[in-house]
């Protein structure tokens, strides 16, 4: 029972994630005029709740282990990662190379970019406009790539007393390299009429800039694991901590309503981790009510949120390609969000169970053999 609300406060974040993604992106298509107002504009911060969530939830499982005594298993590690990310992924990657009508936008970046998990370093969308999204994408597979190497590095080097100091050192530098970029590529720019695209560059895309959201769940998790008596304090103001969130969430929508500025990308992007931090760690606390409340929708939308996203794209395009319907018109709109909910559907039935199936049997097989040894 526990396990089941503690997930679903989390899904119920998960789900709103990948809502505010898919309308922040549907800007890019035919879409009814209320897709533009500033609030759905707003929705690019949903890729830093999803970073906030990644970091709390795969951190907690790698601390909950060396709360325990027990070596973080790398193997295992990274076995459910990939089986759990890199088969749909492929999927759509081949899709997209080898029909290219079903490409949002004309070009693709090269395949090495997106083999290698780095196609948020140097991404200019002037030459690459298909399968941007795939940038965070990036940054959470270098994230599972680093996170559990590091941890051990702490404890091999005996240095676990002083990780969070070395948080907030990573904390601070990817905000003083935010301010360094900007100073020397975006204020340049705004003399050309390239500032946008040198902005996203060098400030949105790179990992060591959008670091904000990962270190804050990872110091979530941290500290609910090594410090009980911090998430007991949580929890008794849990519901607290959800409107504290929502406070500093509203003052990063007014300070970040440009987002290419200076204030926005050096502040905006941490006091907006800072909120949806506040909102992670109520909805793992049972004392709130996100943790209490049940929801078949949230939990089947959180369910389906990878599948959606990286297939959103792709579908609202071919949609609003073929079908003979205004593209700005609210039935098109209806229309490509079922198209997108369908086609996360069919690829959590055809591809992501039966690659979790042969996962399970992996790391049984990895288990069993460890025990026959």
């Amino acid at each position: 029972m526990h396990n089941k609300h503690h997930l679903a406060g989390l899904d119920h974040l998960r789900a709103l994630a990948i809502t505010l993604v898919l309308l922040y992106h549907y800007r890019s298509f035919g879409h009814p005029d209320w897709i533009d107002s500033n609030l759905v504009g707003f929705g690019w911060t949903g890729v830093d709740l999803f970073f906030v969530l990644s970091g709390f939830l795969i951190a907690s499982q790698l601390f909950s282990r060396i709360q325990q005594d027990k070596p973080i298993l790398l193997k295992a590690f990274f076995i459910k990662r990939f089986f759990r990310i890199i088969p749909p992924y492929l999927v759509v990657l081949s899709l997209y190379l080898a029909f290219p009508f079903l490409r949002e936008r004309e070009h693709l970046a090269s395949l090495t970019k997106y083999l290698t998990f780095t196609l948020n370093f140097g991404l200019d969308l002037r030459h690459t406009g298909t399968f941007t999204h795939a940038w965070s994408l990036c940054i959470e597979e270098q994230f599972y790539l680093l996170l559990p190497l590091l941890i051990i590095a702490c404890q091999y080097f005996n240095v676990k007393r002083n990780a969070i100091y070395l948080l907030l050192l990573a904390w601070l530098l990817s905000g003083v390299l935010r301010a360094w970029n900007w100073w020397h590529y975006v204020a340049p720019a705004y003399e050309t009429d390239t500032s946008v695209i040198t902005w996203y560059k060098y400030l949105y895309y790179p990992t060591y800039t959008r670091l904000d959201g990962l270190l804050m769940g990872v110091g979530l998790a941290a500290l609910f694991t090594f410090y009980p008596n911090v998430k007991n304090i949580a929890n008794a103001y849990s519901n607290s901590l959800l409107l504290a969130g929502l406070l500093l969430l509203i003052i990063a929508y007014f300070i970040c309503q440009e987002p290419t500025t200076f204030t926005a990308s050096v502040y905006g992007f941490p006091l907006v981790a800072i909120a949806y931090g506040c909102w992670v760690a109520a909805a793992a606390c049972p004392a709130c009510f996100l943790y209490q409340m049940q929801s078949k929708f949230t939990a089947r939308l959180a369910f389906l949120s990878y599948a959606i996203y990286l297939l959103h794209k792709m579908i609202i395009h071919v949609i609003q390609s073929q079908i003979k319907l205004e593209v700005n018109s609210y039935e098109m709109f209806l229309l490509c969000l079922a198209g997108a909910i369908a086609g996360a559907i069919l690829m959590r039935i055809l591809i992501e169970n039966p690659c979790l199936a042969i996962r399970n049997r992996v790391l049984s097989k990895q288990i069993s053999t460890k025990f026959s040894l």
